[in-house]
């Protein structure tokens, strides 16, 4: 016996799956227009939500999809045009599918209330029946629908078709034949004709027609005929097809098996029970594809994937941290006993194993990485539907452009970055890209571009959210960063336009001059990079007036492992993450210099502070002999530090341990890793550490 609560993830899960697919749909619709292939697959999804919801009992949710689904028939059979009325209202029934789908996961009851919502659909579609004829532009074809039993008795059909044939029959669909006749004034019959071939081509399953388009050397025919197996009624298929302009006369014939068919599925039983046998007698013959299953077996989809629950992931990966740090452990000892016993046999043999374990935990950890990572579609689907309502609420016409989809991130990320996304997003809706009074005075087109995208980046994803609307103002900011006391008039005179512009970042700064409700350039841009760099990411600004706004943020691909570059200081060692290395050089104590009481470095026409790793974690920090000083220069943002350490021990893959609630968070600390020999160090965040920084001088 099952547990119903396995019943109901697997129905949430495809709730979920249906519900995006909805959404994108009527987006695409509302966009584009009437499509008959959008209108099909959004009239699929309402059906089978239908029925899965009327198995689980949760019936609002089997009502309404049942009042959606009768309004896109009659979308589907030409009755209805789509409109911005329409597209509003099926929007409208996705926010109470997605309101009761939240019931369910939360109290697993169905409370929202769809009465009103039910009454909407119901009128809107008696209002639509009223229309008269001409408005949906479509001819009033009424099929002639008849039953043939000697249809298929002189059809002359290969092989090939046969078997199509007898699968067809054995199956729950229905073998049809389609006569359609073209007006005489449809002016390219041949090219409607295609048109209508390859929708039922993607469609249907077309078993037999005398439709060829090469062999047409005028365009004076107008009757095709195809023999398809179909699992709509006569009804459905003939409303589907009726939705073509200049279409005259559909006849719809459905047929019945004929004796010669089940004389070929009875010799198609005995051929699979013979090679069944074959099969049995012979395993071997497994091993060799062209004899098994003879060329009448038709091929069985099998699918490519399975479900996997987040938690057997989470417990994957941790093992797989756990024989990373036992692999490094390991490298440690082969190491000692070479040093040890020199060339002895079983000393090689186990460095030789050393080696290949090694190997194989690096492809292992690859593996259980891209099992983790997830598209970014399933973040970036969200987007379409907030942009299209934000436009609409602020007046604004906006163009969203979605590329690189198909880039994958590790999933917690994807979680953890949504909301800075979202953030930036409604910000280059609200004050980014201007209205289109504004945009059509200053010479632009009245949709503006926002334009979302992600790729790959070494080891890094960059993810991009660029409008073009009218960029950011670096002398107003500086001017309302004075006027809020946050920087002094001396400070703006001499600042970049670069050092301005990063001034959104400080906590409680606003361009606005009142609080939008949507969003205010500013507010909140500090909460969006200190979640970025808690991911141990980075956000940067290019922006130009009049022009627009390019946000690029990038982020690890994961959190988990990462690698890290192994220091040592005041007898201690410690991790930086490799992402925030930018160089590392060595420096002679004569070449450190002191700006206002204040150790710096000059590197690459740069004047960088110092910091001592030992003083800044409050280490006893003795005074440097005249040696060449390991020093690596380290960055988050647009900040860079020149970090001085006693010994660089090399880079490795590090697995991130939480120190836990007993010890709390710790700045400058990141987290904790176990190192080969067994001793516990600290991974160092950066931004932590710089801000901790108390400038010790040298």
């Amino acid at each position: 016996m099952h547990d119903m609560s396995e019943f109901r993830a697997v129905y949430l899960e495809e709730l979920e799956e249906q519900l995006q697919c909805i959404e994108e749909e009527v987006l695409q619709l509302e966009r584009s227009g009437t499509s008959a292939e959008g209108v099909s697959r959004l009239f699929r999804a309402a059906h089978t939500l239908k029925g899965s919801s009327a198995a689980m009992g949760y019936e609002r949710i089997k009502q309404l999809t049942h009042e959606m689904e009768h309004l896109l028939d009659k979308v589907r059979n030409g009755q209805m045009k789509i409109s911005a009325a329409l597209t509003d209202l099926l929007l409208a029934c996705l926010d109470g599918l997605k309101a009761l789908q939240s019931d369910i996961q939360t109290h697993d009851r169905e409370s929202w209330e769809i009465t009103g919502l039910v009454q909407r659909l119901r009128d809107y579609g008696q209002a639509a029946g009223s229309v008269d004829e001409g408005v949906t532009g479509k001819a009033n074809v009424t099929p002639v629908v008849t039953a043939d039993s000697g249809l298929l008795e002189t059809m002359e059909l290969n092989p090939q078709e046969r078997e199509l044939l007898r699968q067809s029959a054995a199956g729950s669909r229905t073998v049809y034949s389609l006569r359609l006749v073209l007006s005489e004034s449809c002016p390219m019959k041949v090219v409607r004709a295609c048109l209508i071939d390859v929708e039922l081509r993607a469609e249907e399953a077309v078993i037999h027609t005398d439709f060829n388009p090469e062999q047409m050397e005028n365009d004076t025919v107008r009757e095709f005929t195809w023999l398809l197996a179909s699992s709509r009624t006569a009804e459905e298929l003939a409303g589907r097809v009726r939705q073509h302009t200049d279409v005259e006369r559909i006849e719809l014939k459905a047929a019945t098996m004929p004796e010669w068919l089940a004389e070929d599925e009875e010799q198609g039983k005995e051929q699979e029970q013979e090679q069944e046998q074959e099969c049995t007698a012979a395993p071997e013959a497994l091993a060799a594809p062209e004899g098994y299953g003879g060329p009448a077996m038709p091929e069985k989809h099998r699918s490519q994937t399975i479900r996997v629950h987040v938690d057997r992931l989470e417990h994957l990966m941790n093992l797989v941290g756990e024989l990373v740090i036992d692999q490094t452990g390991l490298a440690e000892a082969d190491k000692r006993l070479k040093q040890k016993f020199g060339g002895d046999e079983a000393v090689s043999a186990m460095s030789d194993l050393a080696d290949h374990l090694t190997r194989t935990i690096s492809e292992l950890q690859d593996s259980v990485m891209k099992i983790r990572m997830l598209p970014m579609e399933q973040l970036f689907n969200r987007f379409p539907r907030m942009v299209r309502d934000l436009a609409k609420t602020l007046g604004k016409q906006v163009e969203l452009i979605i590329e690189g989809q198909e880039t994958e991130l590790d999933r917690t990320l994807i979680e953890e970055i949504g909301d800075p996304l979202i953030h930036l997003i409604r910000n280059a809706v609200d004050h980014g890209i201007e209205a289109p009074g504004k945009r059509s005075h200053a010479g632009k087109a009245a949709f503006g571009r926002l334009v979302i995208s992600a790729a790959h980046e070494d080891n890094q994803v960059l993810i991009t959210v660029a409008d073009d609307g009218a960029g950011i103002d670096a002398a107003a900011i500086t001017a309302s960063a004075v006027r809020k006391g946050l920087i002094t008039e001396e400070d703006a005179a001499v600042m970049s336009d670069k050092q301005a512009i990063a001034l959104i970042f400080h906590p409680g700064f606003s361009m606005a001059a009142t609080v939008s409700e949507v969003s205010g350039r500013g507010v909140g841009m500090d909460i969006v990079r200190t979640q970025i760099e808690r991911l141990n990411g980075l956000i940067d600004i290019e922006t130009e007036r009049g022009k627009g706004t390019i946000f690029r943020i990038r982020i690890p691909l994961t959190l988990a492992i990462i690698t890290g570059l192994v220091v040592r200081s005041a007898g201690r060692t410690f991790i930086l993450p490799m992402n925030n290395v930018i160089e590392i050089i060595r420096c002679a104590p004569g070449e450190f210099h002191l700006m206002q009481g204040r150790p710096v470095l000059q590197f690459r026409n740069q004047v960088l502070p110092v910091l001592r790793l030992d003083a800044t974690l409050g280490y006893p920090a003795p005074e440097w002999e005249m040696r060449n000083i390991p020093v690596v220069i380290i960055g988050r943002g647009d900040k860079r530090v020149a970090l001085a350490v006693d010994e660089l021990a090399g880079n490795q893959d590090i697995v991130i341990k939480s120190l836990g609630a007993y010890v709390g968070k710790i700045g400058g600390v990141a987290g904790a890793t176990i190192m080969g020999n067994g001793r516990v160090a600290l991974i160092l965040d950066i931004g932590g550490l710089i801000k901790l920084s108390e400038w010790k001088s040298l």
